[in-house]
């Protein structure tokens, strides 16, 4: 049986009645109802199928079944709900209600996808070869196809199109929804990409058909107006497969995404004690003080380096040979240990005291690398190395002691 396709009569209607007209069982936990009508729009054309109740039980997905022409609805029930489902079948009717945050996300989502791409191919010749409606953002690939001149969409050529789109909504240009038994009927209209259908077409147009925002077939939900979209915002350009990917946002959610970045802006701005109108100069101003200061701090380290560099030398002629460091970084040590190693005529230990880590440092003579794979475990340590330079890690300082009286004990 056919089902009646509600939302394509009235794509406000939230709640209606319909009866039972097939039940089967569907993944063990599930079942799958056909209805004699339903409001429930299934998965296609790039949009996600609503969502909502039947009978109270929740809609989990909503598929078309091409084949018997009807539009299958799956419910998060068991099978031993189905009894009860069973008594409306063919007979009482069972509630149907819409989850309408949803369904206006969708619309408002897809119809701004509608409006975006119409808006490419009128200002650039843009056309529209792929769509995916994602959980974080929208992307549309544009094909610059139809104006020869145009090659590469710029970021300026984006945030133009950004503004023709939005003056679509701003002036709450209709969104007439008409459909057509056969091909030769729907291509009077001033459609932005050829049709793929033969017969029973649903044309969307944005606007007047003397100058639409944007004319072409679509099965999908859309308000009645471009207002109700609310505003759209590109967020990147990116080129892909020989054409323009374009990441996007419509509706409530490009509102809430402006949202949470202006307030990441305005955190930005106040720990720069900026405004958002100075927020980039101060940012750039800041930027060249922390690479001021990078550089002078590695010239610094380099000065300490080569000075513990000599101090370490003399000291090893003197026979100690366990330094400790708390301000140096493990990095500073890695550069220090190559330096110290030809001055190590027997063995160093540069000792790292935050994170409880021993550098072996030797000349050669003495194999730090195999000293450490050797006696580093015995302390649940773990490192590795080679000849000259090798690190021994261990999570407790007392380790640390243990494992330096232990290797020198080994050496004498």
């Amino acid at each position: 049986m056919k089902t009646q396709r509600l939302f394509k009569e009235d794509v406000y209607m939230k709640a209606a009645e319909a009866v039972i007209t097939s039940l089967a069982e569907a993944n063990g936990r599930r079942t799958a109802v056909t209805l004699d009508k339903t409001i429930f729009f299934p998965t296609g054309g790039g949009q996600s199928c609503d969502k909502g109740t039947i009978a109270g039980f929740q809609v989990v997905d909503v598929y078309e079944d091409e084949k018997a022409d009807d539009i299958v609805h799956v419910l998060d029930c068991s099978p031993a709900d189905i009894e009860g489902l069973a008594a409306y079948k063919e007979q009482n009717g069972v509630q149907l209600i819409l989850d309408w945050e949803h369904r206006f996300d969708n619309m408002q989502r897809h119809c701004g996808e509608h409006i975006l791409s119409g808006m490419f191919f009128r200002e650039y010749g843009g056309v529209n070869r792929g769509f995916h409606l994602g959980d974080q953002y929208m992307t549309i690939d544009i094909s610059l196809e139809a104006m020869p001149e145009f090659t590469t969409i710029t970021w300026e050529m984006a945030k133009h199109v950004e503004e023709c789109a939005n003056e679509a909504i701003w002036q709450n240009q209709p969104v007439i929804t008409r459909h057509f038994d056969t091909k030769k009927e729907a291509e009077n209209l001033p459609l932005r990409k050829a049709l793929a259908l033969e017969k029973d077409i649903t044309i969307v147009c944005v606007g007047s058909v003397e100058n639409p925002a944007d004319c072409v077939a679509c099965c999908g939900t859309h308000p009645a107006t471009a207002g109700q979209v609310g505003l759209i915002k590109i967020f990147k350009v990116e080129s892909n497969k020989g054409m323009f990917r374009i990441y996007f946002e419509a509706g409530k959610r490009a509102f809430l995404k402006y949202q949470n970045e202006l307030d990441t802006l305005t955190t930005l701005a106040n720990s720069l004690s900026a405004g958002t109108d100075d927020v980039l100069s101060k940012y750039h101003a800041q930027v060249e003080k922390n690479k001021e200061s990078r550089n002078q701090l590695h010239f610094l380290k380099k000065e300490v380096i080569a000075r513990e560099t000599a101090d370490m030398a003399e000291a090893l002629e003197r026979g100690e040979n366990v330094r400790r460091y708390h301000i140096l970084s493990l990095d500073d040590l890695t550069v220090l240990a190559r330096e110290v190693s030809p001055h190590a005529k027997k063995i160093a230990f540069l000792v790292h005291e935050p994170s409880y880590t021993v550098f072996l440092v030797s000349d050669g003579s003495v194999d730090c690398g195999k000293l450490v794979k050797d006696n580093a475990q015995i302390y649940g340590g773990k490192g590795g190395g080679n000849k000259t330079t090798a690190r021994a890690i261990f999570t407790k300082d007392e380790y640390v002691d243990t494992f330096i009286d232990l290797i020198e004990k080994h050496l004498r």
